[in-house]
């Protein structure tokens, strides 16, 4: 069984600093994400993932991606963004592999597979997610599902709350062996799990 959900991710800002054209410069899109779910059985309900179920996960990509500026960490300006950051002109995000669609792409397909592995307790995966600049563009990030890996499975069930699961989340992003699964590109700057009224 397989289910997709379309989360917008909000009004982020980044660059690509090796490029020749004028992505060089800061520019920004209201990005979306959709992503695919899939489970050998279904829930109670009969579903694959409870859509009501992932709303603190849209606050987790929001976080990241709303009203932000999101930089590689190996962008050779990183220390001029840095000092915008603690001068209060920008809410900057330092991102590990790099900044574009398809980054955002993986960042989105590692949070949402971790967020509804533990929500699920481990029935539900994430096996695609699509981040969109806009209408014309996008990129996917997608797993071989004859390698797919259990992200994390600390035992938290259909009936834990949203906080617990981003708690939870939380303290697997911060360790990078856990399960031996080396740490997806999440900003080092770690965001709130808490959603915005």
């Amino acid at each position: 069984f397989k289910s997709t959900k379309i989360i917008g991710l909000g009004s982020c800002a980044f660059r690509q600093p090796n490029a020749t054209s004028h992505c060089r410069f800061l520019h920004g899109y209201r990005l979306t994400a959709k992503f695919w779910f899939e489970a050998e059985e279904l829930d109670s309900n009969n579903w694959v993932v409870d859509f009501g179920g992932l709303k603190q996960l849209k606050a987790i990509l929001q976080t990241q991606f709303d009203h932000t500026l999101c930089i590689s960490e190996d962008d050779p300006e990183l220390d001029r963004f840095s000092e915008l950051e603690r001068a209060g002109v920008c809410d900057l995000r330092v991102m590990d592999g790099g900044v574009g669609v398809e980054r955002f792409a993986e960042f989105c397909y590692q949070a949402a597979d971790a967020y509804v592995n533990q929500l699920t307790n481990g029935r539900c995966r994430c096996i695609k997610a699509e981040v969109f600049e806009h209408e014309n563009n996008s990129a996917i990030y997608e797993v071989n599902l004859d390698n797919h890996k259990t992200v994390m499975n600390t035992g938290c069930n259909e009936d834990s709350t949203t906080e617990e699961v981003a708690e939870d989340i939380a303290s697997v992003v911060e360790n990078k062996q856990q399960n031996n699964i080396t740490r997806p590109p999440f900003a080092k700057k770690a965001p709130p799990l808490t959603a915005r009224k």
